[in-house]
């Protein structure tokens, strides 16, 4: 018994510790199926080149909030706010809906000393990873072209893992509520409109001042959007200060509603 009693009881895991522990299984998995991260991050970089450089040829001049760029460096910032939101979205909507459903990966670990809580801060942590890898890659791509205008754009990286942030714990937090993989139609219904209409290939002046335009810049991937193109051309204004509050505010609803519907899913 005296034995028994020195046997030391292992301290419970604290946030940041749980959530380093379900990153690193996430790594261990895909370190494997590395090439699986190039989708994500292919997609802008091939947009770029095919509309920001091959129309950019047909545009002699481009205007952005007053300042003269070239239509490759307009464009380029949203792909970079893309990249970021691909990552996060692809494993906080797949990735989570099959460990949810299918392999019950998550009733598994709450078999452990893990809670909810921590599931959702891991997962969320391990999607915002993912898009800033595709943004940092994607950044490095905008400097070997010439296309970062200002020293502003040290912050675009940080710009961008605050975008994975915020749509990695709205994806998941959505996720949550699908019954099958059809319904992953209405992600790509979602994704496909955000993308083309956030000002990323065209200012969103062209919307005039009517409802379609306050409907756009109310949009998540805008505010992301003019955030990176305001920080890469040097051209910052009160949107930037808009778009960061909206998108922290965006993560940590997300986050709050993923612990709520993952408590009602596993723990009832």
């Amino acid at each position: 018994m005296a034995t028994l009693d020195r046997v030391a009881i292992p301290a419970p895991l604290t946030p940041v510790h749980a959530a380093r522990v379900l990153v690193l299984r996430n790594f261990i998995v895909y370190k494997s199926a590395w090439k699986l991260f190039l989708t994500g991050f292919l997609e802008p970089v091939l947009y770029l080149f095919s509309i920001g450089i091959g129309v950019g040829q047909l545009i002699d001049s481009f205007e952005f909030h007053g300042e003269q760029v070239s239509y490759a460096a307009f464009v380029a910032p949203a792909m970079l706010a893309t990249s970021a939101f691909n990552g996060a979205l692809l494993d906080s909507t797949f990735n989570v809906f099959f460990k949810l459903k299918y392999e019950k990966l998550y009733d598994q670990m709450l078999a452990t000393p893990l809670t909810t809580g921590d599931i959702a801060r891991g997962e969320i942590a391990w999607g915002l990873i993912r898009g800033s890898v595709y943004s940092a890659a994607f950044l490095v791509v905008m400097v070997a072209m010439g296309l970062v205008e200002s020293w502003w754009a040290v912050l675009a990286l940080p710009a961008a893992i605050l975008i994975a942030f915020a749509f990695s714990a709205v994806c998941m937090a959505l996720t949550t509520w699908m019954k099958s993989w059809q319904d992953f139609d209405k992600i790509t219904l979602a994704q496909m409109p955000l993308f083309l209409f956030s000002a990323t290939f065209f200012p969103v002046e062209a919307f005039g001042d009517g409802v379609l335009r306050w409907v756009v810049e109310a949009t998540p991937l805008y505010r992301g959007v003019v955030l990176c193109r305001e920080l890469t051309t040097g051209v910052v204004t009160w949107e930037s200060g808009v778009s960061v509050v909206y998108l922290v505010v965006m993560g940590i609803v997300g986050l709050l509603v993923v612990r709520r519907r993952l408590d009602a899913l596993l723990l009832t």
